[in-house]
């Protein structure tokens, strides 16, 4: 196999591949990148068995093939190098095969990386040919940015380890929750797609999904065989489906509450982080309520105590609610809105964090316990 082709053009979809291959993999041709030259194209292949991506780019073939190589050191060399056209070959050896690059534009540069057999590169199902609906991207991503962080991360709770992506008469849903917080967002239902089974997402593959939208035009989504399969341009990306009930999340979502706070998010998001440096373990803060003031502060502690006081509109009874600050730090950072409003009945009971105006979206936090 011999081909060349322009630095630059490389390095990003070896980036791409180096995202998703799992460094630490027990099989080591996990940790590899499968490259095949054939008629002008060369085709980048890399998975972690759970996640998958293929992508093809213009090449000046010289001799077809198809190998294997490192992708963590292709990568680091592939940057280290002069711009320009870069050449590739594969030769063989008696020790084995070896995949030599030479910058074109720079004598004297070799590297010669020790390569694994294409057939020992497990052959999973990349892309679809049919059954796939399009989908702004611009949208899409909103809906990932909006969702994604709120994830659990508890491995025993497995069915909550991803985004839930449903549909119903208001179009399509996208659900995150890790028990304590819930991150929902709608849609418009996408054209040709009248109906959607509910599927749970690994986060993986929609961050990176939203990594390569840049935002305009539509990419295309399908599911089939317990998996999620999405295109754009010349980029494929699957990934398996979350395998679980995920919970029914409309029952901690309130119906009616009966109070307002409506604050400046800069204000809010500036105090949380002059607070919190304050902030123990547990990363309770207070927000305590009067009418027309908000007062944050931390648990008084051997450390010391901070306290900062924010004008809102707030008309309503004294109150204070306890909340883990990270829980009202992860919204303000994804909403575009200058304002918002919080919305709450009880203390001790959920409160909904909204854009002001309201968009499409909205938090629901649970409180912590007042010590």
């Amino acid at each position: 196999m011999k081909f060349t082709v322009e630095k630059d053009l490389f390095v990003r979809e070896v980036q791409i591949a180096q995202e998703i291959i799992a460094s630490r993999s027990n099989m080591s041709i996990l940790s590899n990148v499968l490259l095949q030259a054939e008629e002008g194209n060369l085709t980048v292949r890399a998975t972690d068995l759970k996640v998958s991506f293929e992508t093809s780019i213009s090449v000046a073939v010289t001799d077809p093939g198809v190998t294997t190589v490192y992708c963590d050191k292709l990568l680091s060399i592939l940057r280290s190098l002069p711009d320009g056209e870069v050449e590739f070959e594969q030769v063989s050896l008696s020790a084995g095969e070896n995949f030599t690059i030479r910058p074109k534009f720079k004598q004297g540069i070799e590297f010669k990386l020790r390569s694994i057999p294409a057939d020992k590169f497990p052959e999973l199902q990349v892309r679809l040919d049919t059954g796939y609906f399009e989908f702004p991207q611009q949208e899409f991503v909103e809906m990932v940015t909006q969702t994604s962080f709120a994830v659990s991360d508890d491995e025993t709770r497995f069915f909550m380890n991803g985004v839930y992506l449903e549909s119903d008469e208001s179009g399509l849903v996208m659900v995150a929750t890790d028990g304590r917080r819930l991150s929902l967002i709608t849609q418009e239902m996408p054209a040709g797609l009248t109906d959607f089974e509910g599927v749970i997402i690994p986060p993986k593959v929609l961050n990176l999904v939203r990594r390569l939208a840049l935002g305009e035009g539509t990419l295309g989504m399908a599911v089939a065989d317990k998996h999620v399969f999405f295109k754009f341009g010349d980029h494929y990306v699957s990934s398996a489906l979350i395998d679980g009930q995920f919970p029914n999340y409309r029952r901690v979502i309130p119906e009616t509450q009966h109070y307002q706070i409506l604050i400046d998010k800069h204000e809010l998001s500036e105090a949380l982080k002059r607070v919190a440096l304050l902030v123990e373990k547990s990363r309770r803060v207070y927000l305590d309520l009067a009418s027309g003031q908000i007062t944050v502060r931390s648990e008084e502690s051997e450390v010391g105590v901070a306290r900062e006081a924010i004008m809102v509109e707030y008309e309503g009874p004294d109150a204070t609610i306890a909340l883990n600050y990270l829980y009202l730090v992860d919204p303000l950072r994804v909403i575009e809105t200058d304002r918002i409003s919080i919305h709450f009945t009880d203390p001790g009971k959920a409160i909904t964090i909204y854009s002001e105006p309201r968009d499409r979206y909205y938090h629901v936090v649970m409180p912590m316990q007042i010590q």
